[in-house]
């Protein structure tokens, strides 16, 4: 009988870690320059209205929302929703933030959500001073 549990246990166990993508565990690609580049084509059709061109929020969209829209040109560790995680940036992305005007992207592929990622999450990183030698 204990075998029998055990067994029952330990096959549940396999049963759901090997369905874990499927219940929201998604894994990070690879950030490529393809990807980023995609991200960037992405950022300028869908994203810029309203987090602007710059990244720094102020779209022409995004001008009259309240609250109004992130900016990306912090550290990434600023940011309200993410704290400096981008898989807390990618499932922002997903899932929108409820009683703003940050809808969910869903109907983007998950590569595609991830390319966004990768490319907002760089504003910053181009904002930054050279850095002296």
């Amino acid at each position: 009988m204990k075998k029998s549990l055990w067994m029952i246990i330990a096959a549940s166990i396999f049963f759901l870690c090997s369905f874990s993508p499927l219940l929201g565990q998604t894994k990070s690609p690879k950030k490529t320059p393809e990807l980023l580049n995609q991200g960037k084509k992405l950022y300028e059709q869908n994203c810029a209205p309203c987090h602007g061109a710059k990244g720094d929020g102020k779209g022409p969209a995004g001008l009259a929302l309240k609250p109004p829209p992130r900016t990306f040109n912090l550290p990434l560790s600023q940011w309200t929703y993410s704290k400096g995680d981008p898989k807390k940036v990618f499932e922002v992305i997903t899932k929108g933030i409820p009683n703003t005007a940050m809808v969910k992207w869903d109907h983007l592929s998950e590569q595609e959500r991830w390319a966004l990622v990768y490319y907002v999450v760089e504003f910053p990183a181009s904002k930054a001073p050279p850095k002296k030698k």
